[in-house]
């Protein structure tokens, strides 16, 4: 006698660069008849190398991992066929992070110390093939798509500009012009509804769009 598809476990890796996090994560999806952990990485390529070996049917990662962080693994797996259902579970906040998840493929995005109910539920709604973010996540998306955002030469400019560099140098840095580079800051500073550059970086840290440190 086969089994039903209720008695069918959902399948996670978790992705995670915190051994107390995943120890605790695996802990809390263990309570669910429904969920099975089946693996768990310490970096990006790792995450890589084991949802290839295992094929999970969920993907838990965080977006600070070594090696690779989570949005790289993110578009390297949506070039598997069939997609992957990929979570997001992390500490940030920041809008743009959020926003650049969802682009890229992720389903499910919530942040650490967020109650139990809550992930179960957020993995459910990925496995069945839905999206699902809680409340508070879908507000912030909401705050992030009502902003002009910035091109990928823009940001750039913006992450050169946050190390202090002079419009020279960003364009010998970005092998384009001192006058192209004016340009770009000129447009970066008036979708960031910012006077100058050092209001600039500040909101642009504020909002996640600075790469560097």
């Amino acid at each position: 006698m086969t089994s039903s598809v209720t008695d069918q476990k959902i399948r996670i890796l978790i992705a995670d660069d915190h051994p107390i996090f995943r120890e605790g994560l695996t802990t809390i999806l263990s309570l669910q008849k429904d969920m099975k952990v089946v693996g768990k990485a310490s970096d990006g390529e790792e995450a890589c190398r084991l949802y290839d070996q295992l094929s999970p049917d969920v993907l838990i990662l965080d977006l600070r991992m070594p090696k690779k962080d989570g949005l790289e693994v993110v578009r390297e797996l949506m070039s598997r066929a069939p997609r992957p259902r990929l979570i997001v579970l992390t500490s940030s906040e920041k809008p743009e992070d959020l926003r650049r998840s969802l682009t890229a493929g992720v389903k499910g995005y919530i942040l650490k110390g967020t109650e139990p109910r809550q992930i179960w539920n957020t993995i459910r709604e990925v496995y069945a093939g839905n999206s699902s973010l809680p409340d508070e996540v879908a507000a912030k998306l909401a705050d992030s798509l009502a902003h002009l955002q910035l091109s990928e030469r823009e940001l750039q400019v913006l992450d050169q500009m946050a190390l202090g560099k002079s419009n020279k140098e960003i364009g010998q840095q970005l092998y384009i012009s001192e006058y192209t580079v004016k340009n770009h800051v000129k447009s970066v500073l008036k979708k960031l509804n910012a006077f100058g550059r050092t209001e600039a970086i500040a909101i642009a840290h504020e909002r996640g769009l600075i790469k560097t440190p």
